[in-house]
Protein backbone atom coordinates (compact mmCIF):
# COMPACT_ATOMS: atom_id res chain seq x y z
CA UNK A 1 0.00 0.00 0.00
CA UNK A 2 1.45 3.36 -0.65
CA UNK A 3 2.42 5.81 2.30
CA UNK A 4 -0.17 8.69 3.00
CA UNK A 5 2.41 10.56 3.74
CA UNK A 6 4.05 10.51 0.10
CA UNK A 7 1.03 9.43 -1.51
CA UNK A 8 -1.83 7.00 -2.37
CA UNK A 9 -3.10 5.18 -5.32
CA UNK A 10 -6.53 4.61 -6.66
CA UNK A 11 -6.78 0.86 -5.47
CA UNK A 12 -4.79 1.63 -2.11
CA UNK A 13 -8.21 3.39 -1.14
CA UNK A 14 -10.18 0.75 -2.77
CA UNK A 15 -8.41 -1.84 -1.45
CA UNK A 16 -8.97 -0.39 2.46
CA UNK A 17 -12.90 -0.94 2.15
CA UNK A 18 -13.39 -2.95 0.12
CA UNK A 19 -14.80 -1.25 -3.01
CA UNK A 20 -13.65 -1.11 -6.69
CA UNK A 21 -11.04 1.51 -7.97
CA UNK A 22 -13.95 2.48 -10.03
CA UNK A 23 -16.01 3.77 -6.88
CA UNK A 24 -12.79 5.18 -5.34
CA UNK A 25 -13.47 7.80 -8.79
CA UNK A 26 -16.95 7.82 -8.21
CA UNK A 27 -16.40 9.09 -4.85
CA UNK A 28 -14.61 12.10 -5.83
CA UNK A 29 -16.30 13.11 -8.68
CA UNK A 30 -19.53 13.36 -5.90
CA UNK A 31 -17.48 15.23 -3.65
CA UNK A 32 -17.16 12.66 -0.65
CA UNK A 33 -13.56 12.56 -1.36
CA UNK A 34 -11.69 15.53 -1.69
CA UNK A 35 -10.79 17.27 -5.12
CA UNK A 36 -7.32 15.61 -6.18
CA UNK A 37 -4.50 16.66 -7.94
CA UNK A 38 -2.77 15.09 -10.94
CA UNK A 39 0.83 13.53 -11.38
CA UNK A 40 2.69 14.64 -14.51
CA UNK A 41 1.38 11.24 -15.98
CA UNK A 42 -2.48 12.49 -15.56
CA UNK A 43 -2.54 10.15 -12.33
CA UNK A 44 -4.74 10.35 -9.68
CA UNK A 45 -2.56 11.65 -6.00
CA UNK A 46 -4.35 10.03 -2.92
CA UNK A 47 -3.33 11.60 0.64
CA UNK A 48 -4.02 11.10 4.06
CA UNK A 49 -6.87 13.69 4.01
CA UNK A 50 -8.10 11.14 1.70
CA UNK A 51 -8.19 8.05 3.10
CA UNK A 52 -9.07 9.63 6.24
CA UNK A 53 -12.60 10.94 4.10
CA UNK A 54 -12.98 7.59 3.07
CA UNK A 55 -13.26 5.64 6.30
CA UNK A 56 -15.04 8.85 7.58
CA UNK A 57 -17.67 8.39 5.01
CA UNK A 58 -17.89 4.27 5.65
CA UNK A 59 -18.80 5.53 9.09
CA UNK A 60 -21.67 8.29 8.62
CA UNK A 61 -22.98 5.54 5.95
CA UNK A 62 -23.43 3.02 8.86
CA UNK A 63 -24.66 5.32 11.35
CA UNK A 64 -26.53 7.90 8.91
CA UNK A 65 -27.58 5.96 6.22
CA UNK A 66 -25.84 6.92 2.17
CA UNK A 67 -27.36 9.62 1.46
CA UNK A 68 -27.09 11.73 4.50
CA UNK A 69 -23.28 10.49 4.64
CA UNK A 70 -23.14 11.62 1.28
CA UNK A 71 -24.62 15.13 1.78
CA UNK A 72 -22.67 15.30 5.15
CA UNK A 73 -19.36 14.82 3.57
CA UNK A 74 -19.93 17.27 0.39
CA UNK A 75 -20.85 19.98 2.35
CA UNK A 76 -17.59 19.36 4.55
CA UNK A 77 -15.66 19.34 0.82
CA UNK A 78 -17.26 22.74 -0.13
CA UNK A 79 -16.08 24.16 2.47
CA UNK A 80 -19.48 24.73 4.37
CA UNK A 81 -19.21 22.96 7.83
CA UNK A 82 -22.21 24.74 9.16
CA UNK A 83 -24.10 22.86 6.39
CA UNK A 84 -22.45 19.42 7.36
CA UNK A 85 -23.13 19.48 10.92
CA UNK A 86 -27.18 20.63 9.91
CA UNK A 87 -27.67 17.82 8.17
CA UNK A 88 -26.26 15.45 11.23
CA UNK A 89 -28.48 17.47 14.07
CA UNK A 90 -31.62 16.71 11.60
CA UNK A 91 -30.71 13.26 11.45
CA UNK A 92 -30.57 13.00 15.53
CA UNK A 93 -33.45 15.17 15.47
CA UNK A 94 -35.48 12.60 13.47
CA UNK A 95 -34.42 9.68 15.05
CA UNK A 96 -35.50 11.49 18.57
CA UNK A 97 -38.81 11.82 16.85
CA UNK A 98 -39.40 8.22 16.11
CA UNK A 99 -38.32 7.43 19.90
CA UNK A 100 -41.36 9.62 21.28
CA UNK A 101 -43.90 8.81 18.64
CA UNK A 102 -42.76 4.92 19.14
CA UNK A 103 -43.69 5.99 22.97
CA UNK A 104 -46.93 7.42 22.34
CA UNK A 105 -47.72 4.40 19.91
CA UNK A 106 -47.15 1.83 22.95
CA UNK A 107 -48.94 3.96 25.01
CA UNK A 108 -51.98 4.21 23.15
CA UNK A 109 -52.07 0.77 21.63
CA UNK A 110 -52.03 -0.87 25.25
CA UNK A 111 -54.93 1.63 25.84
CA UNK A 112 -56.49 0.42 22.64
CA UNK A 113 -55.70 -2.90 23.61
CA UNK A 114 -56.70 -3.13 27.35
CA UNK A 115 -60.49 -2.03 25.99
CA UNK A 116 -62.95 -4.82 25.65
CA UNK A 117 -64.05 -4.46 22.01
CA UNK A 118 -67.34 -3.73 22.98
CA UNK A 119 -66.02 0.01 24.20
CA UNK A 120 -64.51 0.66 20.29
CA UNK A 121 -67.73 1.51 18.53
CA UNK A 122 -71.09 3.34 19.87
CA UNK A 123 -74.27 0.69 20.91
CA UNK A 124 -76.10 1.95 17.39
CA UNK A 125 -74.44 -0.48 15.54
CA UNK A 126 -71.63 -1.45 13.40
CA UNK A 127 -69.67 1.51 10.96
CA UNK A 128 -69.44 2.09 7.17
CA UNK A 129 -66.36 2.56 5.36
CA UNK A 130 -66.78 6.02 5.46
CA UNK A 131 -68.16 6.44 8.99
CA UNK A 132 -64.91 4.47 10.19
CA UNK A 133 -62.68 6.69 8.10
CA UNK A 134 -63.94 9.91 9.91
CA UNK A 135 -63.77 8.64 13.25
CA UNK A 136 -60.44 7.64 12.84
CA UNK A 137 -59.51 10.50 10.77
CA UNK A 138 -58.19 8.77 7.89
CA UNK A 139 -59.27 8.13 4.21
CA UNK A 140 -61.81 4.87 3.35
CA UNK A 141 -58.94 4.39 0.75
CA UNK A 142 -56.92 3.92 2.94
CA UNK A 143 -59.29 0.93 5.07
CA UNK A 144 -59.04 -0.32 1.85
CA UNK A 145 -55.38 -0.62 1.20
CA UNK A 146 -55.60 -2.11 5.14
CA UNK A 147 -58.44 -4.88 4.05
CA UNK A 148 -56.22 -5.93 0.84
CA UNK A 149 -53.04 -6.07 3.09
CA UNK A 150 -55.15 -8.91 5.09
CA UNK A 151 -55.36 -6.66 7.98
CA UNK A 152 -59.20 -6.15 7.91
CA UNK A 153 -61.81 -8.41 7.28
CA UNK A 154 -64.86 -6.43 7.76
CA UNK A 155 -68.33 -8.43 7.24
CA UNK A 156 -70.36 -7.66 3.95
CA UNK A 157 -73.93 -6.14 4.09
CA UNK A 158 -76.45 -8.77 2.19
CA UNK A 159 -77.81 -7.34 -0.90
CA UNK A 160 -75.67 -4.37 -0.96
CA UNK A 161 -71.80 -5.75 0.03
CA UNK A 162 -71.38 -2.67 1.45
CA UNK A 163 -68.22 -2.92 4.27
CA UNK A 164 -69.32 -3.54 7.66
CA UNK A 165 -66.99 -2.69 10.30
CA UNK A 166 -68.30 -4.03 14.03
CA UNK A 167 -66.75 -3.27 17.40
CA UNK A 168 -63.55 -5.41 16.98
CA UNK A 169 -63.16 -4.29 13.37
CA UNK A 170 -62.38 -0.93 14.65
CA UNK A 171 -60.59 -2.18 17.81
CA UNK A 172 -57.89 -3.16 15.12
CA UNK A 173 -58.23 -0.60 12.39
CA UNK A 174 -57.69 2.14 15.40
CA UNK A 175 -54.31 -0.25 16.21
CA UNK A 176 -53.23 -0.09 12.51
CA UNK A 177 -53.62 3.79 12.34
CA UNK A 178 -51.61 4.35 15.71
CA UNK A 179 -48.68 1.82 14.14
CA UNK A 180 -48.69 3.32 11.32
CA UNK A 181 -47.99 6.50 12.62
CA UNK A 182 -44.97 4.59 14.19
CA UNK A 183 -43.54 3.94 10.71
CA UNK A 184 -44.16 0.79 11.27
CA UNK A 185 -44.69 -1.08 7.84
CA UNK A 186 -48.31 -3.38 7.05
CA UNK A 187 -46.19 -6.78 6.93
CA UNK A 188 -45.63 -6.17 10.45
CA UNK A 189 -48.59 -5.11 11.65
CA UNK A 190 -50.09 -8.56 10.80
CA UNK A 191 -48.64 -10.63 13.29
CA UNK A 192 -48.70 -8.08 16.01
CA UNK A 193 -52.92 -8.18 15.00
CA UNK A 194 -53.10 -12.05 14.86
CA UNK A 195 -51.64 -11.96 18.02
CA UNK A 196 -53.51 -9.71 19.64
CA UNK A 197 -57.05 -11.77 17.98
CA UNK A 198 -55.04 -15.31 19.00
CA UNK A 199 -54.43 -14.76 22.39
CA UNK A 200 -56.60 -11.69 23.65
CA UNK A 201 -53.42 -10.32 25.04
CA UNK A 202 -51.19 -7.28 24.14
CA UNK A 203 -47.91 -9.32 23.86
CA UNK A 204 -47.45 -9.33 20.24
CA UNK A 205 -47.33 -5.37 20.88
CA UNK A 206 -45.33 -5.46 23.41
CA UNK A 207 -42.80 -7.75 21.74
CA UNK A 208 -43.06 -5.79 18.51
CA UNK A 209 -42.12 -2.56 20.19
CA UNK A 210 -39.32 -3.49 22.75
CA UNK A 211 -37.76 -4.93 19.00
CA UNK A 212 -37.95 -1.40 17.89
CA UNK A 213 -37.13 0.35 20.32
CA UNK A 214 -33.39 -2.41 20.52
CA UNK A 215 -33.20 -1.15 16.60
CA UNK A 216 -33.45 2.39 17.46
CA UNK A 217 -30.62 2.01 20.10
CA UNK A 218 -28.88 0.42 18.14
CA UNK A 219 -28.90 2.98 15.27
CA UNK A 220 -28.48 5.50 17.84
CA UNK A 221 -24.83 4.07 18.90
CA UNK A 222 -23.87 3.86 15.16
CA UNK A 223 -24.74 7.60 15.04
CA UNK A 224 -22.41 8.39 17.80
CA UNK A 225 -20.10 6.48 16.25
CA UNK A 226 -20.51 8.00 13.24
CA UNK A 227 -20.17 11.71 14.94
CA UNK A 228 -17.13 10.85 16.53
CA UNK A 229 -15.71 9.81 13.28
CA UNK A 230 -16.60 13.08 11.32
CA UNK A 231 -15.73 14.73 14.80
CA UNK A 232 -12.17 13.62 14.00
CA UNK A 233 -11.84 14.32 10.86
CA UNK A 234 -12.53 17.88 11.03
CA UNK A 235 -9.94 18.55 13.84
CA UNK A 236 -7.29 16.63 11.95
CA UNK A 237 -8.35 18.67 8.76
CA UNK A 238 -9.88 21.42 10.00
CA UNK A 239 -8.90 24.15 6.88
CA UNK A 240 -11.25 23.28 3.63
CA UNK A 241 -9.73 21.41 0.94
CA UNK A 242 -7.92 22.76 -1.96
CA UNK A 243 -10.91 23.59 -4.80
CA UNK A 244 -13.27 23.93 -1.65
CA UNK A 245 -16.23 25.83 -2.85
CA UNK A 246 -16.90 24.90 -6.00
CA UNK A 247 -19.82 22.29 -5.62
CA UNK A 248 -22.88 22.66 -4.61
CA UNK A 249 -25.27 20.72 -2.31
CA UNK A 250 -27.71 19.59 -5.00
Amino acid sequence: MGDPATGLRSVDLARLVGVSTQQIRNYVDAGVLPPVTRSPAGYRRFEARHRRALLTYRALGRGYGWETAKAVLRAVHAGDVPQALARVDAAHAGLHEQRLSLRAVGEALEAVAARGAGEAVPSRGPLRVGELARRLGVRASALRVWESAGLLAPARTPGTGYRSFGPADVRDAQMIKMLRQGRYPLAQIRPILDGLRRTGSSEALRAAIADRQRELARRTKGMLAAAGALHGYLEEFPDPPPGAGRRSEG
